[in-house]
């Protein structure tokens, strides 16, 4: 049958994350760097909650942006970061990645322009070309900070509606300084574009004072946050995340939201507000562990040679590796097959990423020395 499928879907191509995620079954005594998980568990008040919800019979539809209690506690907790919305400003979805995939749905027609960071995460792209967008990507510094000047020049040359912002960064640990986030409040209040901002590692910025493009109120009329729980909770499987937005895009975001999936689930939801009411404190200790494993990770990499800038945000590490004259997927293959660690090759997280590899340090200590020991061995004997 002819064009029995999506030219929009064909388009994509399963997340290199996974891809590479995949392989390390064929290698059984690989250890995985490769994803983006925590291993805390999810703290017991939240569990304790969900149960209680169940036990309740809280088991039905909630309202398509969720329950009243949990985004009026999302505002409260925002509101901590000078980023002010109110909870009817506010929806609850299945995870980060469906509120991605309904903010581009609502906001993009064919042939719309999309700006997108390059290394960035592969959701922002495949969401765009699925929605029939044209990704135009944007290089970073090498120290992979906004790189005002092409964003400035790409922005005159091809005229996107939306340009995608992303701190603290999947894959880079980046995070938006305070003067970096002022001079794109100044170029963005003269620009017609609409701006997404994903924060999905908000709660895990190691620096002291947090910034983001939303904190500026004259221009909340053209911003969208994208946010979430997965990381800050470790609830990866649970699936909740949130957006944020003035009434304009709301009312767009929630038509796609209310026929794609009707409402996020309800005992997550009340799982969640628990979270956010008596559990801060569990994400502050978890944070604490992972600035711990941020830099045993960075001296061990730094120790043996590799180029690697200093993650403020998230889990992830991105060394370099263009020294040792290898593509990012060979570099990795080498790396899982003769050195058994699994990483994940840069060239996954869009063209700006090649030459670059991704090492989570979402694992535990013991596992991150392993495999550091393996990736040092294996560096010594080949190069």
């Amino acid at each position: 049958m002819k064009d029995m499928f999506s030219l929009n879907v064909q388009s994509i191509e399963i997340s290199g994350i996974r891809k590479f995620f995949n392989k390390v079954a064929e290698v059984p005594e690989a250890l995985s760097l490769t994803l983006g998980q925590p291993d805390f568990n999810v703290p017991e008040k939240i569990k304790a909650s969900m149960i209680k919800a169940i036990d309740e019979n809280k088991t039905g539809y909630t309202s398509n942006a969720g329950i009243i209690e949990l985004r009026q506690q999302i505002a409260s907790y925002l509101k901590g970061f000078d980023i002010n919305y109110e909870a009817e400003e506010i929806c609850t979805t299945i995870g980060g990645s469906e509120a991605l995939l309904s903010v581009f749905m609502s906001i993009i027609n064919q042939g719309d322009k999309v700006l997108i960071p390059s290394p960035a995460y592969p959701a922002y792209e495949s969401c765009v070309k699925l929605v029939g967008g044209e990704v135009v990507n944007y290089q970073l510094n090498e120290d992979f900070t906004i790189n005002f000047e092409e964003v400035k020049a790409v922005i005159q040359r091809e005229r996107p509606k939306v340009l995608v912002v992303s701190y603290p960064s999947n894959p880079t640990g980046a995070f938006l300084s305070k003067e970096d986030r002022d001079k794109l409040y100044e170029f963005l209040k003269y620009e017609e574009i609409i701006v997404v901002s994903d924060e999905i590692y908000s709660a895990l910025c190691y620096e002291i004072n947090y910034y983001s493009i939303c904190q500026f109120k004259d221009i909340k009329h053209k911003v969208i946050l994208v946010s979430g729980f997965s990381k800050m909770f470790s609830m990866t499987g649970l699936r909740l995340g949130y957006v944020c937005a003035p009434s304009n895009f709301m009312h767009q975001i929630m038509k796609v939201h209310q026929y794609n999936v009707s409402c996020a689930p309800s005992i997550v939801q009340w799982g969640a507000y628990e979270g956010l009411k008596s559990c801060l404190g569990d994400v502050e200790e978890m944070k604490e562990e992972f600035k711990k494993r941020r830099d045993y990770l960075y001296d061990r990499l730094t120790a043996m040679g590799m180029d690697v800038v200093l993650p403020k945000g998230a889990f992830y590490m991105f060394p370099s590796i263009k020294k040792y004259g290898l593509t990012s997927e060979e570099f990795c293959e080498r790396l899982l097959r003769e050195g058994y660690v699994a990483v994940v090759p840069g060239s996954a997280f869009g063209v700006g990423g090649e030459g670059y590899i991704r090492i989570s340090y979402s694992y535990s200590m013991e596992s991150l020395e392993e495999g550091m020991n393996r990736l040092e061995k294996w560096l010594k004997e080949s190069f």
